[in-house]
């Protein structure tokens, strides 16, 4: 039986779950059983509709609350839509840590670097690897801080890690700047219910409109 829309949140991600429950559905059961194709493409446009609602407000919230570009934050949602049989749409979270240079315009200053309200002492933003400038730092500098630089941390100067590299040999080892996004877990579940409360509210209108276009054909009848 379907419960509704729901969330799971695992180490790396976040995964909200966009269905209308079962009981939801009885309201809408005589239009379902005139014109079942009519009312499957109403539930498939209020998902859809609704994963294009949420992604926006899911992004404006954590911008807000983490300050980070709100376009920085798009860029870890991804919607699934409702696509052939199944009325299950999907939107998913990447809530590994974020790059600090992503989270706004970054400036190098006398102290270090400066980044969407942030400063990162002793740090200094350029290309290392890649295309793209990054905000590091090295690991031996007496501003280096762990809590900074989540996703940094290694055994030893030679071992893998995401954040963790080497500046031309090993003995220049850096941490590249990034921000946790762990505080964005305990809201999954409410953004569950606001997206199942939009949901319905968008149903009905669909449910509307579709009604409204077959009781148009059968007066042409």
């Amino acid at each position: 039986m379907s419960i509704g829309s729901f969330s799971e949140v695992k180490k790396n991600s976040g995964m909200l779950h966009i269905q209308a429950s079962a009981e939801d559905l009885k309201a809408f059961a005589d239009l379902a059983t005139l014109v079942p194709g009519a009312a499957a493409k109403a539930q498939r446009r209020a998902i859809n509709k609704t994963l294009g609602w949420l992604r926006t407000h899911i992004a404006r919230a954590v911008g807000k609350q983490e300050r980070i570009a709100v376009k920085a934050v798009r860029q870890r949602l991804r919607s699934y839509p409702v696509d052939g049989g199944a009325l299950r749409g999907k939107l998913w979270f990447g809530i590994n840590p974020l790059e600090a240079s992503r989270s706004g315009r970054a400036r190098q200053i006398r102290a270090g670097v400066s980044v969407a309200g942030r400063r990162y002492q002793g740090a200094f933003y350029k290309k290392v690897y890649g295309n793209q400038a990054e905000v590091w730092i090295r690991t031996a500098s007496k501003h280096f801080d762990p809590a900074d630089y989540p996703d940094s941390n290694v055994t030893s100067q030679t071992g893998p890690s995401s954040g963790f590299v080497g500046e031309n040999s090993d003995r220049f080892p850096l941490a590249k700047a990034k921000i946790s996004l762990e505080a964005v877990r305990p809201h999954f579940e409410a953004w569950s219910r606001k997206a199942d409360d939009r949901l319905i509210q968008i149903l009905k209108q669909e449910m509307k409109f579709e009604l409204q276009k077959y009781l148009k054909g059968t007066r042409r009848v």
